[in-house]
C-alpha cells in the first residue's frame, strides 16, 4: 500500500483537560480521553478513509510540550477560522494568515494552550 510518510503524530500535554479544551475550541471537534494504565491520550476524530495522519494528545512524564521541536500542520478550510478562536481557547498567534504562493495557499502557525507550536494549512 502506498502512503503518505507521516502515519501518526503525538501532541504532548500537561494538562489534559486544558488541551483537550483548547483543540475542541479552536478546531470545533470532539476529542476522546482513552486511559492505558496512567497514559493518558486525546484521540482526535477519525475521519475515516481520507487523506492525513490520525494523531493524539498524550499525557505522560517522558513527553513535554515544546515550541522548538518537530512542526505538525493541520489542514483547515481556511486558516484565518482556527486562528481567530486560539486566543479565546487560551493560546497565541505565532504567525498570522500568510500566503505561501498561490497554488499552496496559506499557513499560520499558533502556541497552544501546552506552549507547542502547532501550524495550520488551507488553500484559501
Amino acid at each position: 500500500m502506498k502512503h503518505n510518510m507521516v502515519g501518526w503524530f503525538e501532541i504532548p500535554v500537561n494538562d489534559m483537560d486544558r488541551a483537550k479544551t483548547f483543540y475542541e475550541s479552536v478546531f470545533k471537534v470532539e476529542i476522546s480521553i482513552h486511559n492505558f494504565g496512567g497514559l493518558l491520550m486525546g484521540w482526535f476524530p477519525d475521519r475515516g478513509e481520507v487523506p492525513g495522519a490520525q494523531g493524539t494528545l498524550i499525557k505522560q512524564d517522558t513527553y513535554i510540550p515544546s515550541k522548538e521541536g518537530t512542526l505538525i500542520y493541520f489542514i483547515c478550510e481556511d486558516v484565518q477560522n482556527e486562528l481567530s478562536r486560539v486566543e479565546a481557547a487560551g493560546g497565541k498567534i505565532y504567525q498570522p494568515k500568510t500566503q505561501i504562493s498561490p497554488e499552496h495557499g496559506f499557513m499560520g502557525a499558533i502556541i497552544d494552550s501546552e506552549g507547542n507550536r502547532i501550524g495550520l494549512h488551507s488553500k484559501k
